[in-house]
């Protein structure tokens, strides 16, 4: 490129790069990007801009932007928490197509924009008033958003955490999610979280301690005053066609006084109700087993033990003598550790997939290869499209696979809604089991949590007593 005009200076390439003019001199000075002095001043050829991205495979978040588009879809529907857009997938091929996506993460960003340039996209809720998105959005002031979805960071409610909270920032973005669904109004509103959403401690109303349960009263309560009627219940996503056993709370809001039905399941552990049977790990990729995966590695020191193992086998199927060896000072732990040096089978559906498949408490090991899943395996169980392009370093890519939601249940959200649009209710399995556990429905939920309140109550009133008496 010979016109001297299309020459970069520091700052621009520093502009494209994100970066500051300082490191893009240091690219210089470290010849990784070749530049060209004229004059006091360096300038750099786009076309050697490029090559360095190339070579050196540089991870360029995108800005936040306006949809192109500007056509209205007949459904209106916005995601937030949006990730490698598992459930926007979901939700697209159930008829709820999203116009504007909202992630903060960086890969997860470069996904979103690789897989959907139309779509508008921003960053922190935070940082944008309802006005702003629906602008960004290209939605006219009399167009109703149809329905929001998704699902706010789960780390402060995970029974895997510190049990923070909503005291925990992470929790506190929940909160901005559900303001942010006050002021838009949409017909429809979706949250999509962990299993330990259902118990995570806080105070509620009067009991002035934490109490398990207590985020999920607040939210509740926040959802109710703002005109919805809420349904939700604990799905095991392999009910619903994941190959995958992965459990997660579903909450589905309507505006006015009238509930939305449950999911509808299309599959059954073991074909029960006219079902069909869950989906096997051999269904998700046995067509790619001979095709290029790319993985993470396990420590040789843990290889040799999975050298040993069988399909389906994990470290009680060790020989005695090896079993002290492999798992030292956790052989004591409680529990049955079923995640340790655990081998998966082609004939069962995955175990959840975890954001790194190597972790020795929850190893996702191939049935017969010496190496973790792949992220091709990854997203093929998780639902995600062959040519759906996950951005990042390796890692980052697991770590985007292993949080999204499985696209089966998204696909299950968005027909279920469709559903109640037109006023009609898929079919219903009244005695079905959603999950392994009991009271995880809104209703079997809320008759133990008035329990634990009521139990509470009289515990802190007969504290209060004591203490009076001291």
């Amino acid at each position: 490129m010979n016109n001297i005009n299309d020459l970069l200076t520091i700052q621009e390439v520093a502009n494209r790069l994100k970066v500051t003019p300082q490191y893009a001199r240091k690219l210089i000075k470290e010849e990784k990007l070749t530049a060209t002095r004229i004059g006091t001043q360096w300038v750099i050829n786009p076309d050697d801009l490029d090559m360095y991205i190339s070579k050196y495979d540089v991870s360029i978040e995108p800005d936040d932007h306006a949809r192109i588009s500007t056509d209205i879809p007949e459904i209106v529907a916005l995601s937030f928490f949006s990730g490698a857009m598992g459930l926007d997938i979901g939700m697209r091929k159930g008829g709820i197509p999203a116009i504007l996506a909202c992630e903060f993460n960086k890969y997860c960003r470069m996904t979103i924009a690789e897989n959907e340039p139309d779509m508008a996209l921003i960053g922190d809720i935070n940082k944008y008033e309802p006005e702003q998105i629906l602008e960004l959005a290209k939605l006219p002031p009399d167009r109703k958003v149809d329905v929001i979805f998704g699902g706010p960071p789960c780390q402060a409610f995970s029974t895997a955490g510190a049990r923070r909270a909503l005291d925990d920032e992470r929790g506190n973005v929940f909160l901005r999610y559900i303001k942010v669904v006050e002021e838009i109004r949409p017909t429809y509103v979706v949250i999509e979280n962990v299993r330990g959403l259902l118990s995570a401690p806080y105070p509620y109303n009067d009991v002035s301690t934490p109490i398990k349960g207590g985020a999920l009263c607040v939210i509740l309560d926040r959802l109710k005053a703002a005109g919805y009627t809420i349904s939700f219940e604990l799905y095991n996503a392999a009910n619903f066609g994941a190959p995958q056993i992965r459990e997660r709370v579903v909450m589905i809001g309507k505006l006015g006084n009238e509930k939305v039905s449950y999911l509808s399941p299309t599959h059954d552990e073991n074909g029960s109700y006219e079902l069909e049977p869950w989906q096997t790990l051999r269904d998700a990729v046995s067509d790619i087993e001979d095709k290029e995966q790319h993985y993470i590695e396990f420590p040789e020191k843990r290889l040799k033990f999975y050298r040993m193992l069988t399909e389906g086998q994990y470290w009680k199927d060790l020989p005695p003598e090896a079993q002290e060896e492999a798992m030292g000072a956790k052989l004591k732990l409680g529990g049955g550790k079923t995640g340790f040096f655990r081998r998966l089978s082609f004939n069962r559906p995955s175990p959840t997939l975890v954001t790194d498949p190597t972790m020795p408490a929850t190893d996702l090991c191939h049935p017969i290869a010496d190496r973790p899943l792949s992220v091709e395996e990854y997203a093929r169980i998780q639902g995600f499209p062959d040519d759906w392009k996950i951005c990042g370093p390796i890692k980052e890519q697991y770590r985007q696979i292993g949080n999204a939601v499985p696209i089966r249940l998204g696909e299950a959200i968005a027909k279920t809604i469709l559903a109640d649009m037109k006023g009609e209710v898929l079919p219903q399995i009244p005695d079905f089991s959603y999950s392994r556990y009991k009271n995880t429905s809104d209703i079997s939920w809320r008759i133990a949590m008035d329990e634990k309140l009521k139990k509470a109550r009289a515990e802190q009133e007969n504290e209060q007593l004591s203490l009076s008496f001291d």
